[in-house]
């Protein structure tokens, strides 16, 4: 009988293909697994008092169907006293792209009082929006806002950077859901790294009081 010829690049290929699978998989898993039980809708959200409102992009300067769900999802959260201040976290690297006031300016022409809003100019991605919410504003306890495919690995970095975290999942429509989970395979494994290494985000600075003047406010919604 003839020797059956071994192909080491074959081997090496499926290491190649597997090994990166493996990683992505165990990463998605451990994400979902850590967060079980951590996901809400508006009714069945436990009280906190802030809710982190993560930027998803602007079109010709105003907020993203994706970002526009997630402001509403703020302010009926909001408006049912399940929280007493929004802190709204996004990008605003550059002058000309303002994605913060966007969604300050969207809140105020839905009647939300300019004195339950702060923001935060340099949330670049969630782990940035959610180690400076603990680092710079102070926050111990709260509800993160964003959609079905992303709040679990919301949850998990905010807690991560040691807020205690439950996530309020705003309506998706006209999303890409297989681009979507596509996307977030890659960035759970971005999201366990940075909770192991803890790394600072881009900008830190000083305390900032925003968080507390929203909540010692008392003049409502």
């Amino acid at each position: 009988m003839a020797a059956v010829r071994r192909h080491p690049w074959r081997t090496t290929a499926g290491l190649v293909v597997l090994v990166p699978l493996l990683v992505v998989g165990g990463c998605w898993s451990w994400i979902r697994w850590s967060t079980r039980g951590a996901v809400d809708s508006v009714a069945s959200a436990p009280e906190a008092p802030v809710a982190i409102v993560l930027g998803a992009g602007l079109r010709d300067g105003e907020p993203s169907p994706y970002l526009a769900a997630r402001l509403e999802v703020g302010a009926d959260l909001l408006r049912q006293g399940k929280v007493r201040a929004l802190l709204v976290s996004g990008d605003n690297g550059e002058v000309s792209y303002d994605e913060v006031t966007a969604m300050e300016r969207w809140l105020l022409d839905h009647g939300v009082p300019a004195s339950k809003i702060v923001k935060d100019h340099a949330g670049f991605d969630t782990w940035s929006s959610c180690t400076r919410a603990h680092r710079i504003f102070g926050v111990d306890e709260a509800l993160v806002v964003t959609q079905d495919f992303h709040v679990r690995r919301a949850v998990y970095l905010c807690r991560e950077a040691g807020i205690e975290t439950h996530g309020v999942v705003a309506p998706t429509e006209g999303g890409r859901p297989a681009l979507n989970a596509l996307r977030e395979g890659g960035a759970s494994v971005k999201a366990v790294v940075d909770g192991i290494l803890e790394p600072d985000p881009r900008y830190l600075g000083p305390r900032e009081p925003g968080v507390d003047d929203a909540l010692a406010d008392d003049t409502g919604t």
